[in-house]
């Protein structure tokens, strides 16, 4: 406090040991003396004297300053600050000098000087927008001791450098960064490492606005932030010279900064390929067994480094000629395999003798002529240590120095050729502290002030301060020895090898330094950290004008584990610089090193084949970077700066505006939260669009994937991959077209030979469009003729949603002849043309047209009466075709459904998502099938094998199906272990599921027949492959679905099995095998009217008559495991007593009780095994439930004796009730209890007829059957099985069948029920008298339908029935109609149970999902036909699919006579029935 008071300052502690508690007044800092005037060049203060007392333990000094604007650049501003009175050490460089001219007019800036305290302003001239403020803190100016603070308008702040920055955005958070070049590995410390970086970006807000700050200053300093938002610069020497470059978006002001410090240079195209690296390969046969395992395994590979151990005791321009004898042939053996070499040269000669004691004569040749670093007193060479033992260091500013390394690695090439330089340890490295003799206590080697550098000692690992180069003094100039050693290497290259680029690489970098070379990230560390600490690196170093740059791939420090690498090789495979390299004394980490076999290498070969194939892509980022400043690694923010979602993201990266690369950065994960910006993303390997943008989400990137996303809008040029660049460049070109919202995508390539520089430099630019369905190729630059004759053979075309039909080439306007191919993947909407011959080099348009090929044809008009002029109404095609019957003649035109998705919000529980239906002409649409506007979509992940899509009107509640399922309260799946992904698809809307392990999709909804209306909804799903099974109940010729364009209506109906009649259940459910084997099941939990159709594309279209979409998937993956996931969703089958296993027997038409007992008897005389015996219809009087006919008065004693015997007895049961009778207490206590369904909003039973006789009359049997039922059968009334009161009713008359309380010799002890009829089944369509509601009826879609003209009442109740649901709410029959067998059986068996206090046994004629949890079911009324046996076969593992595995076929047929054979083969068969039963 006491030294704080004594400067002056303000002394205020703080909980937070971060905030300073010592912190400037008003009062420091300089004023404008002699006011301010305008020079040519901008702005001059040509007096700053000091500002108030202050007591540093430095000098200010009287100063000057300077605001300038520059004569060719609107958005670039100067301010330098000087001291007139005393030259300071400036920076030598060759781009960065003085201005000159006059300023700039229509300057996009404003500069301002406050005079009391002086500062300055920088203001943006569009918006008045302050940049930067250097009034927040005082300006220090001393001989040692320089700083300035600028206030920032937000905290938006990238770069400066080299740090391990943790993110890529600052923290703000009182953080201070040391800047100086020291060898220091990279950690989490906050270390000032190889390289000096003093420029920082900062974005404005989210317009993209930016400005960036760089200061020209060698010296060592610190870059503080604070959270104003604020930055201070405090360096101990030279001059203030800011520069400050003002941008619309951040990739411009990347760009005018890379302009001024010296464009980057164009990597040779082969530096762009895979390089391997280790320390310590112990001999050239070492190297050589990794080139060659690497080469065995087809690795994309192209160049070789050696690190120092390739020399002589680690001796520049030396070679081992023991262990590395044969070097000087290495590069030819690389080149025979299109392969490079690359050589490492450290900044430190050896001063001693060679190991067979002759003189070392780099060494000698550089003493004599006087190239090195001297002591302070500029004549004797600092003596250091480094790797060689005891060295001097060339002085790379001095010209002479240049001409001796220039000569070195010429006269070194002669005996060891190679292809590219790389330079290390220029910091400049020293193993002792300053020199051999140590250093000079003096004010260069230990200023006033030394910033937070490691070891706080600015000669530690380095030389000393007063060491002196042609520059200047270490002090100065020891941060720009990287830079020196970089230009004198350059010009090593350049006459190594005249009119190529070749390859440079060095560890130490200065501002510029990437006009010749690029950089890594130094010697990282094998750990999960520094994996994620390379991406902030690259990204920082793209700001710094060195897009050539990445970190060692798989650490250079410490053991890899296998996991590591693997997922470092897949990043790493996108770092613009491709290098796996590693330490001495660890292991090999070469891929081919963890097995040929290994996940490592597969993946590692599929990501370098993927970079490979995208060559010309990233040769063409580098070259706009190379003449326009452009970003290559490119941050998210630069292309996404309106989303503040992006400003921080740094965990994923961008190969220039349309490559997202999202890689694991974590151990033992397989889900990584990623950024999807706003845009559309094709995944890279499916060409599959993603329906995710602007939001963060899980994405499943298993052990061998990362991510890999094409951003729509944009054209890739690619070649066909090989394993080497040599080998690539000879490929067939191709170009991948992501299309846009608009269908809409441009692209470039550059071309040239990939080596050649200067004037020899012979380039061919290519620009491509994509607007309306044609891809122009318009070459704009073109002096150069490849020599392989290169063709674009391949086109890729990405999202579009219709089939390219026919492609036209031209040039010129002229159709030139093509012979391509053209392939559709209409799931994954992926066009790809093959086989065209388009010359590089030469323009061309492209054209193509979209069309409907067959098989993506989709039913327009499925109804009734389809004709052109209603099919056109609809706005679709109409085209007669006469070659299958089956094919729609009106289809679609174009993808689209009419309704577009809003608000979609993925969460780790599931989706939701608003539908909107777009369509302005709605002439087309009646009222009851005009398109709602407004759904809502809800998906739900229910488990890791189940999840629940449910499509319904929010704002109008409708019917939904009461039946209920086993689905947990809450979603209990977990990102980790979903067996699936579920995108939602937009422009049209639909849903897509796809299995996560395979990639394939088993649901795709995108597709133009999605409509929801009140009384038609329709939706359509690609299915994964042509194998489908289920859906029923319906007679099936196969088990899987016949695919060539077939209807199958679902509709419960008293129908004898017939082709394409729909009979007894509804069982909308299917289980799907997808190519692999894979299985999967949906169910679409739906009771109205419905139909499917399939087509070969292979697709498959539900229509339904009502209700909602309701959609349930289980994942298997087996068969049989969708079989049980399906089960434990709709309930477990009933488990069946064990007599029920055995043979039983029935017959409709026994005469009476003799009958039976006869039967029995003689099946026991005939020892033929029988477990149960049935009554039909026959035993009741006239056909009433609850009665007992009295030709079967002896039936109560027969079922008693046959139950004493071991046997048992099923009786059956009807649900209608005739009301036609004067004593009948069934129908008497149900119109009691109001159970029976009525006409809605009255009190009137609806009435039909079907199997009860009326009193009192005599059947004539000859009669027709229309006749009989009109003259003998009774009015029925048909039980409401929903509500609770039937339930009771129901049970009470089944309890006194059981146990008569009027007459116990009358009781039927039964053991099972057999309930029929429960479709329900009339014999008078509808009702007595007909039906009142013609739209239900004879709803504007009737389903494909048995007797389709006669609505849904043909052989069944009006669809305007009222029921009652348990909860007294009112349901039509329209909706309930498929459920009435399905509610009528839980109360059969409940009651059942409740009687006879055992299992007992159900059999329903009518089911629906989860019938089977309390019933079996037989296959109906079938026919004594042969042709019926093996349809038995499907219908019963039909409904084993259906969860209703106690099912069997009426042995040797219900209608017709059997013959003895036909009889005999069936039960056979029939003897492995589930439920084995001749009727």
């Amino acid at each position: 406090q006491s030294l704080c008071t004594l400067r002056g300052c303000c002394w205020s502690p703080q909980s937070d040991t971060n905030v300073p508690w010592c912190f400037f007044s008003s009062n420091h800092g300089y004023k404008v003396d002699g006011g301010l005037r305008t020079t040519q060049e901008g702005k001059l203060a040509p007096k700053l004297p000091e500002l108030g007392a202050c007591r540093f333990p430095f000098r200010y000094n009287s100063i000057m300053g300077n605001a300038l604007g520059s004569t060719q650049i609107k958005r670039l501003g100067r301010f330098a600050i000087t001291d007139p009175k005393t030259p300071r050490f400036e920076v030598p460089h060759e781009h960065v000098g003085p201005f000159s001219g006059p300023a700039a007019s229509n300057l996009q800036y404003k500069v301002d000087v406050q005079q009391n305290p002086f500062g300055i302003k920088v203001t943006r001239a569009s918006n008045g927008k302050v940049l930067l403020n250097t009034t927040i803190g005082p300006l220090l100016y001393a001989e040692q001791f320089l700083q300035l603070s600028i206030k920032l308008p937000s905290s938006n702040i990238y770069g400066v450098g080299e740090h391990v920055h943790k993110q890529y955005q600052h923290d703000v958070n009182w953080k201070t960064w040391p800047i100086f070049s020291r060898d220091t590995a990279p950690s989490g410390n906050m270390d000032n490492l190889y390289s000096v970086q003093t420029f920082f970006l900062c974005l404005e807000d989210n317009t993209g606005a930016s400005f960036g700050v760089f200061l020209m200053n060698s010296n060592a300093m610190e870059f503080a932030l604070q959270p104003a938002p604020a930055v201070t610069y405090r360096t101990i020497g030279g001059i203030l010279d800011f520069y400050v470059f003002l941008g619309d978006t951040p990739e411009q002001v990347v760009q005018e900064y890379v302009k001024f410090i010296g464009l980057p240079a164009l990597p040779s195209y082969w530096t762009l390929g895979f390089h391997l690296s280790h320390y310590d390969y112990g001999s050239l046969n070492e190297v050589k067994a990794v080139v060659e395992r690497n080469r065995e395994i087809g690795l994309p590979y192209d160049v070789q480094h050696t690190g120092i151990n390739y020399m002589e005791a680690r001796k520049d321009f030396t070679y081992d000629k023991v262990n590395f004898k044969d070097l000087p042939s290495f590069q030819t053996y690389m080149h025979d395999y299109g392969q490079k070499y690359i050589i490492i040269l450290d900044a430190a000669i050896s001063t001693e003798a060679l190991a067979d004691g002759s003189p070392y004569q780099a060494y000698e040749r550089g003493q004599s002529q006087k190239v090195w670093v001297n002591e302070s007193d500029g004549v004797t060479p600092l003596v250091g240590e480094v790797w060689p033992g005891r060295t001097v260091f060339p002085d790379f500013t001095n010209p002479d120095c240049t001409s001796w390394w220039v000569e070195e690695c010429k006269i070194f090439y002669n005996q060891v050729p190679y292809d590219g330089i790389w330079i290390d340890m220029n910091e400049v490295a020293n193993f002792v502290q300053g020199s051999s003799n140590g250093c000079e206590q003096n004010d260069l080697n230990y200023p006033p002030f030394t910033p937070h550098i490691v070891d706080r000692l600015l000669y530690s690992k380095t030389l000393c301060m007063d060491a002196v180069q042609k520059w200047g003094q270490q002090y100065d100039v020891h941060n720009l020895f990287g830079y020196s050693m970089t230009l004198s290497t350059q010009r090593a290259i350049e006459t190594l090898f005249p009119g190529k680029r070749s390859f440079l690489l060095s560890r130490s970098t200065f501002a510029g330094s990437g006009k010749y070379a690029g950089h890594w990230l130094g010697d990282n560390a094998a750990t999960w950290d520094h994996i994620k600490w390379a991406i902030p690196g690259m990204l920082e170093f793209g700001l710094f004008g060195i897009p050539y740059t990445g970190a060692d791939i798989c650490g250079f420090f410490e053991d890899v584990t296998e996991e590591l690498c693997r997922r470092w090789m897949q990043v790493g495979a996108f770092y613009p610089f491709s290098r796996n390299h590693n330490t001495e004394k660890r292991i090999l980490q070469d891929p081919a090193a963890f097995g040929a076999d290994s996940v490592l290498v597969k993946s590692s070969k599929h990501y370098l084949n993927i970079r490979y194939t995208l060559l010309p892509y990233l040769y063409t980022l580098f070259y706009k970077a190379h003449t326009q400043g452009d970003t290559v690694a490119r941050p998210v923010l630069h292309e996404f700066y309106s989303d503040e979602a992006t400003w921080s993201v740094d965990k994923q990266f961008l190969w220039g505006p349309g490559l997202l690369i999202t890689p694991v950065l974590d151990p033992g994960v397989d889900i990584i939260r990623v950024y999807i910006p706003d845009a559309v993303w094709y995944d890279y390997d499916s060409g599959a669009k993603i329906w995710l943008r602007k939001q963060w989400t899980d994405m499943y990137l298993p052990a061998d994937k990362m991510g890999l996303h094409l951003r729509g809008g944009y054209i890739f040029p690619f070649q066909q991959p090989a394993t080497t660049t040599v080998a690539s460049r000879k490929n067939p070109m191709g170009l991948i077209i992501a299309l846009d919202d608009n269908n809409e995508a441009v692209g470039e390539l550059f071309w040239d030979d990939g080596e050649s520089t200067g004037e020899m430099l012979a380039t061919e630019c290519n620009y491509f469009t994509v607007p309306q369905n044609v891809l122009q190729m318009n070459v704009t630059n073109n002096n150069y003729a490849d020599p392989n004759n290169l063709m674009f053979e391949e086109i890729k075309i990405l999202g579009l949603l219709q089939e390219p039909v026919s492609v036209t080439v031209l040039q010129n306007n002229d159709v030139q002849n093509s012979s391509h191919n053209i392939t559709y993947n209409p799931v994954d909407k992926v066009a790809l043309i093959k086989g065209l011959q388009l010359e590089l080099g030469k323009s061309y348009s492209l054209r193509w047209t979209l069309g409907t090929s067959v098989n993506e044809k989709y039913d327009c008009h499925p109804g009734l009466n389809a004709s052109k002029e209603k099919c056109e109404q609809l706005g679709c095609v109409w085209t007669e075709d006469l070659s299958s019957l089956r094919v729609p003649y009106c289809y679609y035109n174009g993808p689209d459904n009419a309704y577009s998705v809003a608000d979609v919000k993925y969460t780790s529980s599931g989706v939701t998502a608003n539908l909107t239906f777009n369509k302005s002409n709605l002439k087309a649409y009646g009222k009851s099938t005009l398109p709602i506007s407004t759904l809502r979509l809800e998906v739900k992940y229910h488990n890791n094998h189940m999840l629940q899509f449910k499509i319904y009107d929010y704002a109008n509640e409708r019917y939904e199906v009461p039946v209920p399922l086993n689905v947990p309260k809450s979603p209990e799946s977990t990102v980790k272990n979903r067996l699936y992904d579920v995108t939602v698809q937009n422009k049209p809307f639909g849903i897509q599921v796809r299995r996560r392990s395979t990639g394939t999709v088993i649901w795709d909804s995108q597709l133009p027949t999605f409509t929801f209306s009140d009384m038609f909804i329709q939706i359509s799903t690609r299915l994964a492959s042509q194998y489908l099974y289920g859906f029923g109940e319906t007679e099936h010729t196969m088990f899987r679905r016949d695919m060539n364009w077939h209807t199958w209506g679902m509709f419960t109906r008293d129908q004898p099995p017939g082709y394409k009649m729909n009979s007894y259940g509804f069982q909308p459910f299917y289980m799907g095998l997808e190519e692999d084997g894979n299985a999967h099941g949906v169910l679409l939990l739906n009771s109205n009217a419905m139909d499917v159709t399939f087509q070969p594309t292979p697709a498959l279209t539900y229509r339904t008559t009502g209700g909602i979409l309701d959609f349930y998937m289980v994942l298997g993956p087996t068969p049989e495991l969708v079989v049980q996931e399906y089960t434990a969703l709709v309930g477990r089958p009933v488990m069946p007593p064990y007599w029920a296993l055995g043979f039983q027997l029935c017959r409709y038409g026994y005469e009476n009780d003799t009958e039976i007992a006869k039967l029995v008897e003689d099946m026991k005389a005939a020892r033929i095994p029988y477990d149960v015996q049935y009554a039909d219809i026959d035993y009741m009087e006239r056909q009433l439930d609850f009665t007992l006919n009295p030709r079967f008065t002896g039936l109560p004693a027969l079922i008693n004796k046959i139950q004493e015997e071991g046997m048992r007895f099923i009786l059956i049961l009807d649900p209608a009730i005739s009301g036609n009778e004067t004593n009948y207490p069934a129908f008497t206590r149900g119109l009691e209890k109001d159970v029976f369904i009525k006409w809605p909003n009255t009190n009137d039973i609806i009435y039909a007829k079907v199997w009860p006789d009326l009193p009192n009359v005599e059947v004539n049997n000859t009669l027709d059957w229309e006749t009989q039922v009109e003259l003998y059968r009774a009015y029925v009334a048909f039980p409401d099985f929903f509500r609770n009161s039937t339930t009771e009713w129901w049970t009470r008359e089944i309890t006194e069948v059981y146990t008569n309380p009027h007459n116990a010799s009358k009781s039927l002890k039964f053991d099972g029920l057999w309930i029929d009829m429960n479709e329900p089944a009339s014999f008078v369509n509808g009702a007595v008298g007909g039906c009142r509601n013609q739209q239900l009826n004879f709803p504007p879609y009737v389903p494909q339908l048995g007797s389709r003209s006669e609505g849904l009442i043909f052989k069944t109740l009006c669809m305007e029935g009222q029921h009652y649901l348990p909860d007294g709410s009112p349901v039509s029959h329209y909706n309930v109609h498929n459920l009435y067998g399905w509610a009528q059986t839980k109360p059969t068996l409940d009651a059942l149970r409740n009687i006879t206090k055992e299992r007992g046994i159900v059999i329903t004629r009518s089911t629906y999902p989860s019938s089977g949890k309390w019933s079996g079911h037989w296959l109906g009324d079938n026919t004594a036909a042969w042709n019926q046996l093996d349809k038995s076969i499907i219908g019963m593992m039909e409904f084993s699919l259906f969860g209703v595995s106690y099912t069997g076929a009426d042995i040797c047929g219900f209608f017709g006579d059997s013959e003895y054979e036909l009889c005999a083969r069936w039960m056979e068969l029939g003897a492995f029935y589930p439920y084995s039963r001749n009727h």
